[in-house]
């Protein structure tokens, strides 16, 4: 496969349909909103999970480029995008994630999905492939594994759960743009694409539509909790007998090239790429980053290679 094939595949623009699907969480009901691409009959199921503060929206290109092999299915994670904010934000943790998922891989009636996650994306991915039965089938991660290094938890921090707001959508844009920075260099409007979802208008002002109290775990986790994730992590990673893509940034503060190696080590069937010239998190916008993609979840033989 080559780059022009999946500029071709780029050229074919499914109509994304808006859906959601009812979850639980000990507070309650919630709904989880999903964006949906290609046919939905089709059984082939691409689940595409974001960042911590992003949105489904972020992989439109990915879903208009695998759209005519797969129904691509692009949630908002609760307490982002178009999904409800939960009740008790002690909740906003990757066993409710792994939950709604669960929820969402029901509704969609399918017994097998393929799995791509950015980050947080990633994260519930692998609290959802590790364990027994699962249905995930193949998975990329992006830029994430299950130690994420203390400077990028110190770097989010900086910025995680501020209620900001902006005179005018653009500068909110610019806003959410900079705190993205190492997601490559980016278009003008290629910013504007994934950045105008995580806006929202309130009283004259535009803020972001996440749920301020994401990050009241993320503040709360110690030392103890942090090691008994990781841990959890490394052996749900150790139990995927399925194919494994980690992709990571070339320059990435969140993970480190010793625990790319690590995952190739001690997983299964466990493999990696570099981007080069970006950090956190490689934005796949670009063809040469959709095609890595492509390779992997369509192009069997090339994805061994």
């Amino acid at each position: 496969m080559s780059a022009s094939i999946v500029e071709a595949a780029l050229s074919f623009v499914p109509t994304p349909r808006q859906r959601h699907v009812q979850c639980v969480s000990p507070s309650g009901l919630h709904r989880m909103a999903y964006t949906e691409w290609g046919d939905p009959a089709n059984p082939r199921v691409l689940v595409c999970v974001h960042g911590l503060t992003r949105s489904g929206r972020d992989f439109d290109e990915v879903a208009k480029a695998l759209g005519r092999e797969y129904r691509v299915v692009c949630p908002d994670v609760v307490g982002r995008g178009l999904s409800d904010w939960l009740a008790d934000p002690k909740h906003y943790a990757v066993p409710q994630y792994v939950s709604d998922m669960v929820a969402l891989i029901a509704r969609l009636n399918v017994e097998t999905v393929d799995w791509f996650g950015t980050s947080m994306g990633g994260l519930i991915g692998l609290g959802l492939a590790g364990m027994p039965n699962s249905p995930i089938r193949k998975m990329l991660l992006n830029d994430v594994g299950p130690h994420v290094e203390p400077v990028a938890l110190e770097r989010i921090g900086t910025y995680l759960g501020k209620d900001e707001t902006f005179a005018t959508l653009q500068e909110g844009i610019d806003n959410a743009a900079l705190l993205a920075a190492f997601f490559g260099p980016l278009t003008a409007d290629e910013w504007r694409a994934i950045n105008t979802p995580l806006m929202q208008e309130r009283e004259g002002r535009w803020g972001y539509r996440y749920d301020p109290k994401i990050a009241v775990p993320f503040a709360a986790a110690d030392e103890n909790a942090a090691a008994l994730g990781e841990a959890i992590l490394w052996r749900s990673l150790a139990a995927i007998q399925h194919p494994v893509l980690v992709v990571r940034g070339e320059h990435s503060d969140l993970l480190s090239r010793e625990t790319v190696e690590k995952m190739v080590a001690s997983g299964q069937a466990v493999t990696s790429r570099q981007i080069a010239g970006v950090g956190h998190a490689p934005a796949f916008l670009a063809p040469d980053q959709i095609e890595i993609a492509y390779r992997f979840f369509l192009d069997t033989e090339a994805s061994k290679a």
